[in-house]
C-alpha cells in the first residue's frame, strides 16, 4: 500500500509541475509550449498507456474528438482539390497541419484523465499563474519607465502599445487578463487562514497592478474583458459579491487617474472610443464601402466572400490566407485586401470548417457553458461543487466572446489555452465534492 501510495505521490507532483508550467511557457513562446505539450502527453501515455484513453466518454467528449476528426476529412478534402486543379498549396500541406492539430485532442484527454484521476494539484497552477502574471505587469512598468524590459526589448515608438517579456509579440494584455485572475482566488482557496486579515489591502492592490499593466500593454479589448471577468466573478460567486461596489469604484478611480496622467493612454482609448462608433455607423448605414471603414471591420468583412467558397465544410485550418486572395469581389484598388485570417474566431472557423464545423464549435460550447455556469448557478444552486471551477467559468465565457477581435483559433497560443480551459471545465465538473481544501 505504501509503495502505491508513494506512486501517486510521485505522480501528483510531476504531473502537477509540469502543469504549473504552462503559464511561463505562454511567455517562453510557442516551441516552448508545443514542448510542455509533448512532454506531458509522452509522459502521460508511458505511465499509463491505454488507461487514458479508458476514460469515461460523455457527450461532450464525443462532440469535441468528432471536431476532430472532422477538420481532418476538410484538410484531406481541400488538398485533394489543390492537387487535382494544380493550385497552391500543393502537397498535402492542409492535411499535415490537420494531423499536427490533433496534438490538442491528446492534451485535452491526457488533463481530462489526470484531473479524473486527482493527480493534478492545482494549488501549483494558481501560484504560478499569480507569479508570472505579477511578473509580466513588473516588466511592463520597468519597460514604461526605461524604454526597455529588463531582457532588453525596446518600446516601439511608432506602436502605442508595450509587450513587456513577449518582443515583438503585443499581447502582454492578452496574458495577463488570461492568468491574472488565479491570483485572487490563491488567497480564497489556498491560504485563507493565513492571510484572510490582509486580503482586504493585498486584493485592491492586486487589481491596481492588474489593471495598470493591461492600461500600459495597449491592449484595449483584453481590459474590457478583465473587467468583465472579475465583475461576472463578484456576482455570480456568492462570497465575492460583498465587493462589487467597492470593484466598480476603484475601477472608475483607478483607470481615471491612468487616463488623464498618460497620454500614451489616452491617446489609445481615444483612438478605440473612436473606432467603435465609425463602426457603429458603418454598421447601421450598412455602408461597408465607405473610405473610412476602420481596419478591423474591413479584417472581419473579407470573411465573407471567402467563407462562400466552402460553405459546408471550410477550407481547411490555416488556408484562409490562401482562400481569401482567390476569392471574388476583391476590391483590387483597396489598399488592404487580405489577412492572415478574420481576427475573430467564429469567423475563422465558418471559413476553414464551414457550417458542419462551425455548429460542432457551437454545440461544444453551448454543452460546455450548461455543464458549468448554467448547472452551477442556475439549476444546482445548492448542490456542493468543486470551486475550483468558478475562475475557469468565467475565464471560458470571456475567450469565446463573440463580439471581439482575436488571434487565430488555430494558433499554437489561442488553441493550447481554449483546450486547456476545456479539459479543466469537463475534468472538475465531474468532481462533485471541494477538493481545494485538500492542497
Amino acid at each position: 500500500m505504501s509503495v502505491i501510495n508513494n506512486q501517486k505521490t510521485f505522480f501528483q507532483y510531476y504531473f502537477s509541475i509540469l502543469f504549473a508550467s504552462f503559464p511561463l511557457s505562454f511567455i517562453a513562446g510557442n516551441m516552448i509550449i508545443n514542448i510542455n505539450i509533448v512532454i506531458l502527453i509522452f509522459s502521460a501515455l508511458v505511465f499509463f498507456q491505454k488507461e487514458i484513453f479508458q476514460i469515461h466518454y460523455y457527450f461532450i467528449d464525443k462532440l469535441i474528438i468528432f471536431f476532430f476528426i472532422f477538420v481532418l476529412f476538410t484538410g484531406f478534402y481541400n488538398d485533394i482539390y489543390f492537387i487535382l486543379n494544380d493550385l497552391y498549396p500543393a502537397g498535402y500541406k492542409t492535411i499535415f497541419k490537420s494531423i499536427l492539430y490533433l496534438r490538442y485532442l491528446f492534451l485535452y484527454l491526457v488533463v481530462r484523465f489526470l484531473i479524473e484521476r486527482q493527480l493534478i494539484n492545482f494549488k501549483f497552477f494558481f501560484i504560478s499563474c499569480a507569479f508570472f502574471s505579477i511578473f509580466v505587469c513588473l516588466d511592463i512598468f520597468y519597460q514604461f519607465i526605461f524604454g526597455k524590459d529588463i531582457f532588453g526589448y525596446e518600446i516601439n515608438q511608432d506602436s502605442r502599445k508595450l509587450s513587456g517579456p513577449f518582443g515583438d509579440e503585443l499581447i502582454a494584455g492578452t496574458y495577463i487578463q488570461r492568468f491574472s485572475i488565479f491570483t485572487f482566488f490563491v488567497i480564497t482557496f489556498f491560504y485563507h487562514e493565513k492571510f484572510s486579515k490582509y486580503s482586504k489591502y493585498l486584493i485592491p492592490i492586486l487589481f491596481f497592478i492588474f489593471t495598470l499593466g493591461i492600461i500600459l500593454s495597449g491592449n484595449r479589448m483584453p481590459f474590457l474583458l478583465f473587467i468583465l471577468l472579475i465583475f461576472l466573478v463578484l456576482i455570480f460567486h456568492r462570497s465575492t459579491i460583498k465587493l462589487l461596489i467597492p470593484f466598480i469604484f476603484l475601477t472608475i478611480i483607478f483607470f481615471s487617474i491612468i487616463y488623464n496622467s498618460n497620454q500614451r493612454v489616452r491617446d489609445n482609448f481615444q483612438s478605440f472610443y473612436v473606432n467603435v462608433s465609425k463602426i457603429f455607423i458603418v454598421v447601421k448605414n450598412k455602408d461597408f464601402q465607405n473610405d473610412n471603414v476602420p481596419q478591423y471591420l474591413k479584417e472581419f468583412s473579407t470573411f465573407y466572400d471567402t467563407w462562400l467558397m466552402n460553405k459546408y465544410i471550410g477550407g481547411g485550418i490555416k488556408n484562409f490566407r490562401y482562400y481569401c486572395h482567390v476569392r471574388n469581389n476583391i476590391d483590387k484598388n483597396s489598399k488592404f485586401v487580405c489577412n492572415m485570417h478574420p481576427h475573430n474566431y467564429y469567423l475563422e472557423i465558418l471559413t476553414e470548417t464551414g457550417i458542419i464545423g462551425f455548429s460542432i464549435v457551437i454545440l461544444i460550447f453551448i454543452q460546455v457553458i450548461y455543464l458549468t455556469f448554467i448547472k452551477r448557478y442556475f439549476v444546482d444552486r445548492d448542490s456542493s461543487e468543486n470551486n475550483l471551477i468558478v475562475p475557469f467559468i468565467f475565464l471560458f465565457i470571456a475567450e469565446i466572446f463573440p463580439l471581439k477581435s482575436t488571434g487565430s483559433f488555430f494558433t499554437t497560443g489561442n488553441s493550447t489555452y481554449l483546450f486547456l480551459i476545456l479539459a479543466i471545465l469537463i475534468g472538475l465538473s465531474q468532481t462533485k465534492n471541494s477538493i481545494e481544501n485538500k492542497y
